[in-house]
């Protein structure tokens, strides 16, 4: 593993088409990743998510935090989280993807995978709560994983690897006609943080 980051082309768009992801690869060096990855196991309130599948609520194995601006609600998988302060953590890797990609959040779901055989089913991030067709930037920490885009109706599939403190920035319509996942892979054993920064619509 290098020491430093690889460098990315981060203007490349990564979708054909219906859409806007661009990858800017390590945007840390692999020390400040790490120290980030302990600080946020040891200070995140984490908890095990929550979803209502057939009428049911099914606790899963990942682990998720919300963080925001103010207290935010945010409704996914049929359940609502009530959004905690900003840590200081937080706020300093905010800054640090601000800075990156010229966007700004007010929000940040956090998703924590013990190992490669937890991960996240085919979705899209287009709840009423979030602003529309705003940049949602994804910094990676921990166990570099697969992730993967279809599209909707083409079925379409776009996939890269997403490496130990990798930015993602997925904006301009591709939530409304591309799905997204990270796949589960036995072969990974390491643990990963997911940040998921987020532009919320403000509460009046």
């Amino acid at each position: 593993m290098s020491l430093f980051p690889v460098e990315y082309d981060s203007t490349q768009n990564l979708l054909p088409y219906d859409g806007c992801v661009h990858y800017y690869g390590q945007i840390m060096e692999v020390a400040e990743a790490d120290h980030y990855l302990q600080l946020l196991l040891e200070s995140i309130a984490w908890q095990n998510d929550l979803a209502v599948i057939f009428g049911k609520t099914i606790v899963t194995k990942r682990k998720v935090a919300w963080y925001a601006d103010q207290a935010f609600s945010y409704t996914y998988s049929k359940t609502t989280k009530q959004a905690l302060p900003w840590t200081p953590e937080l706020l300093a890797l905010k800054a640090l993807v601000e800075v990156k990609t010229g966007e700004t959040f007010n929000a940040c779901l956090l998703n924590l995978y013990h190992s490669g055989e937890e991960g996240m089913a085919w979705h899209s991030d287009a709840e009423r709560e979030l602003k529309q067709h705003a940049a949602i930037a994804s910094l990676s920490l921990g166990a570099e994983r697969k992730f993967a885009f279809k599209h909707k109706q083409t079925h379409e599939k776009v996939e890269l690897q997403l490496a130990h403190g990798s930015l993602l920035v997925m904006k301009d319509q591709t939530q409304t006609y591309w799905l997204h996942r990270l796949p589960p892979s036995k072969k990974v054993q390491g643990v990963r943080v997911n940040l998921t920064f987020r532009r919320m619509n403000e509460v009046q």
